[in-house]
């Protein structure tokens, strides 16, 4: 009896699987999570070129601030007057320093790695003598348009504004000409031109 149920099931069709409506359901519900998923994966993306992009505009000012500092680089012309207002914002990149990640004889703003970087300095006397304060914005070279002010989020900025700055800092550039006195002497001279308050400095 046994025997007979075997080959009966054995010489049956097998019409099981899946049917054309089946398949078209399952390729629907993939194709709505795939749509779902795709806006996070994107922004995913974008965020971590826009903090790659920050890290090497952030370079970019380290290594104009350290040229600053050595004397390689001549000191700003763009000057502040007031310590607490924004400078603008700079009208052209022309004049600004050029900061090129790769080395390649190309004019910088070939590359997408490459950096415009504006620095403004405090008003006061000779800045080789005495040393100043320095602002620094570092904007991408394939800005387009006006330039603004107002350092972009990496969180939700996305791929960013290309005319807003990637970093703006804030630091003290001592003296580069060995007048006896140090970055901290200069740093007081500065805040104390009348030598009140002489007790902070010494």
């Amino acid at each position: 009896m046994t025997e007979q149920k075997q080959h009966q099931n054995l010489s049956q069709p097998r019409d099981g699987g899946y049917t054309i409506i089946e398949s078209l359901v399952a390729m629907i519900v993939v194709s709505v999570l795939m749509i779902a998923i795709a806006p996070v994966m994107a922004f995913s993306v974008a965020t971590r070129v826009q903090a790659r992009r920050v890290e090497l505009a952030t370079q970019a000012a380290r290594a104009y601030i350290d040229a600053l500092r050595t004397g390689a680089s001549p000191s700003p012309t763009q000057i502040y007057t007031v310590p607490s207002a924004i400078p603008p914002a700079p009208t052209t990149l022309n004049g600004l320093y050029c900061f090129k990640s790769e080395q390649t004889s190309d004019n910088c703003g070939v590359s997408k790695k490459d950096f415009y970087v504006q620095g403004i300095r405090s008003s006061g006397t000779q800045p080789t003598d005495t040393g100043y304060s320095l602002k620094v914005r570092v904007y991408r070279a394939d800005a387009a348009g006006t330039l603004i002010t107002g350092q972009q989020s990496v969180a939700n900025s996305g791929l960013g504004n290309p005319n807003a700055p990637l970093v703006e800092m804030q630091t003290e550039i001592p003296p580069t000409t060995n007048a006896g006195g140090s970055a901290r002497q200069s740093l007081c001279s500065r805040l104390n031109p009348n030598g009140t308050q002489a007790n902070l400095c010494k």
